[in-house]
């Protein structure tokens, strides 16, 4: 028996596909605790009976809208990140020697997990909740790429090893993406220790009363999404597909996660749901496309139901992510900040209509089944363990 030490930031797309991983492992008989600045929600998504040890660290914060691009990410470092994880270190150093795990298993942006683990010479691995860093999404902005390394240098002398050279974003042990090479695309970073498991799909925790009787079995369903942390700026984009939505219910019905309040209450509405919040995973089973913000959480969950998509990027990862759909065939990229429903209807025809886009994303779908996604993540999470461990006592 081992033990792992999760630590992750208090982001629900960060923590969810480490849920499966975790229930995984202790399904084994390994023992497991989380870390994390917010342990409630840990709890919320893992289980009530999820062991968290607390660390400190801000709240994230909503960024101002008008941010994109390199901007938005220095803003997200600046203001979040390398703050996150100033304070997450103390936490994190006394979870380690609270709970004494084997392994660490670090969120890609939990960075005070890995300089915290590589100080004192405990073996970690990453989890790659988004493909986009390992697809050299920086390269082409050679002065964005330095700016990040010489933060993360300077955080390092802060909270961790200064004699250490390694990107706490990138384990040397064990790189655990939660991708395919099929979505991820050719240049998707390679190695011995880099294992592309497929998504984690576990059963969350679901408010109950969705009207599943509401579903109309003779029109096709589109469920609508931006996540969960983009309510602050999605109110018009969410306004224009509900009008190119209303156009189509002759065919379409349509759910809309509404977590803002930025749309009307959809009442008796027979055509547009809209509600605060939605059960994604079982909604997948029963939706034929998705428009949504190329989150890679919602982008993974939409395939491996073999979901078409139409993607509008916002920010970070999401430009990245959404070129990997188009790339595969899976989906089609409208642009967030211009889009109306004249424009989006079209993308919405083409992925319902236009048999190509399902047989890509059904490809992969097959790829991501593949992969192993949680059972195989904590295959390779035990043999790094294993592997750790000394001789004597294996």
């Amino acid at each position: 028996m081992s033990g792992f030490l999760f630590v992750v930031p208090p982001l629900v797309g960060h923590i969810n596909p480490t849920v499966g991983v975790a229930a995984e492992l202790a399904a084994r008989g390994h023992r497991v605790a989380w870390t994390c600045a917010d342990p409630a929600l840990v709890r919320r998504l893992a289980g009530p009976d999820a062991a968290v040890l607390p660390c400190a660290g801000p709240v994230p914060a909503a960024r101002p809208p008008e941010l994109r691009g390199p901007e938005a990410l220095k803003y997200l470092w600046e203001a979040y990140l390398l703050p996150l994880a100033d304070a997450m270190a103390p936490g994190v150093r006394a979870a380690v020697g609270e709970f004494r795990p084997d392994t660490v298993v670090v969120d890609q942006q939990a960075f005070a997990g890995a300089l915290v683990a590589e100080r004192l010479g405990l073996p970690w691995a990453t989890s790659a909740t988004t493909s986009a860093e390992l697809t050299g999404a920086y390269d082409g902005i050679p002065k964005v790429a330095d700016w990040l390394r010489a933060r993360l240098s300077e955080l390092r002398a802060r909270i961790g090893d200064p004699a250490g050279d390694t990107d706490p974003r990138f384990s040397p042990h064990l790189l655990l993406a939660f991708s395919s090479p099929e979505l991820a695309g050719p240049s998707a970073a390679r190695g011995d220790h880099i294992h592309y498991v497929g998504p984690s799909i576990a059963d969350r925790p679901a408010a109950p009363g969705f009207p599943w009787q509401w579903l109309d079995p003779g029109r096709a369903k589109v469920l609508v999404t931006l996540g969960t942390a983009n309510a602050d700026v999605g109110g018009r984009f969410l306004a224009e597909c509900v009008n190119a939505l209303r156009a189509r219910t002759d065919r379409v019905q349509a759910v809309v996660a509404d977590p803002g309040g930025t749309l009307p209450a959809s009442g008796d509405d027979k055509d547009v749901l809209v509600l605060p919040s939605v059960p994604q995973l079982p909604l997948l089973e029963r939706v034929d496309a998705v428009v949504c913000h190329a989150g890679h959480n919602t982008v993974c969950e939409a395939l491996w139901h073999g979901v078409p998509l139409v993607v509008a990027p916002i920010r970070d990862d999401q430009p990245v992510v959404a070129a990997q759909v188009v790339d595969a065939g899976a989906g089609v990229r409208v642009r967030f900040g211009r889009v109306t429903a004249a424009r989006l209807g079209p993308a919405l025809d083409a992925v319902l209509h236009e048999p190509a886009h399902r047989a890509a994303a059904g490809r992969v779908r097959a790829a991501f089944r593949a992969a192993g996604g949680a059972p195989a993540a904590a295959v390779h999470l035990e043999r790094l363990a294993a592997d750790a461990r000394p001789e004597e006592s294996r």
